[in-house]
């Protein structure tokens, strides 16, 4: 790593990961940075879900890559997923990041999550405790 980096706030960003699973498939995911976890809000109308369900060994890549500033930093992880029940403090907390505070703004497919009851609609977490989690920063003065 060139530079120091703060991993905890830079994944703390509304930014997208994306998910590889064996297949391989990958997808990118909104995602929450909590617990020293990934958690990503899924259920059965999303191929994820399933794929978990197969096989729990999962990579996760998020980056960023900024010609304007020189902004090149990369955070790959690999973990075991595993399923956990939907929580809604957390997946208001995951939402609001991407989405904004002012949950009437939302689409109304993601004030479902948080006003349905998970049995119901099959809401669930995917929870990536890393394994190994590699960090770079390859930023550059432009």
């Amino acid at each position: 790593m060139e530079n120091e980096l703060d991993v905890d706030a830079f994944l703390a960003r509304p930014l997208t990961a994306r998910v590889a699973t064996n297949g391989p498939t990958v997808r990118p995911t909104w995602y929450l940075w909590d617990e020293h976890a990934f958690w990503i809000l899924t259920g059965p109308w999303a191929k994820l879900l399933a794929h978990v369900q197969a096989d729990r060994s999962i990579a996760l890549v998020v980056d960023e890559c900024d010609l304007s500033t020189g902004t090149v930093v990369q955070v790959i992880a690999r973990a075991e997923a595993e399923i956990v029940a939907f929580d809604v403090p957390r997946g208001r907390r995951k939402l609001a990041r991407y989405l904004g505070a002012d949950e009437t703004r939302w689409d109304a497919r993601f004030r479902a999550y948080l006003h349905t009851d998970p049995a119901e609609n099959g809401t669930v977490w995917l929870r990536a405790k890393p394994a190994s989690l590699h960090v770079k920063d390859l930023s550059y003065a432009v």
